[in-house]
């Protein structure tokens, strides 16, 4: 079992920035590849980020690329999603996820929520207009 704790939300003026972290607790993290989903009131559940287990492939939703990042320390059973230039319409329950790495799926991410065993309860970012 995965336990994971998301932190770093909060409000946030238009073009801003901040940086959520999830720490991931009760099982070796590193055989995890990670991924960081968003829900705006009334809507589903969105993409916004993923990286590998091993080698750090990441890849990042259209809708923020270029302005969010995504990386992970493993010595710190964390992953982390730097959010620069913020909209009102980034406006979200962030969360984070864990899915159990396969042998030989070592270097692959995955963008749905349904690829991933656990999910963290979420951080709150809210952007100001």
């Amino acid at each position: 079992q995965v336990q994971l704790v998301e932190s770093g939300g909060g409000l946030v003026q238009a073009g801003g920035s901040l940086r959520l972290s999830c720490t991931a607790s009760g099982r070796t993290f590193s055989s995890y590849a990670m991924g960081w989903f968003r829900q705006a009131p009334g809507k589903e559940r969105d993409f916004v980020a993923a990286i590998s287990w091993i080698g750090g492939n990441s890849y990042i939703a259209n809708s923020v690329k270029g302005r969010f990042t995504i990386s992970r320390d493993t010595l710190k059973n964390t992953v982390y999603l730097e959010m620069n230039s913020l909209k009102p319409e980034d406006t979200a329950v962030y969360y984070c996820a864990a899915r159990v790495v396969a042998t030989g799926s070592g270097s692959n991410f995955y963008t749905r929520p349904a690829d991933y065993d656990y999910c963290g309860q979420g951080t709150q970012v809210t952007v100001s207009s």
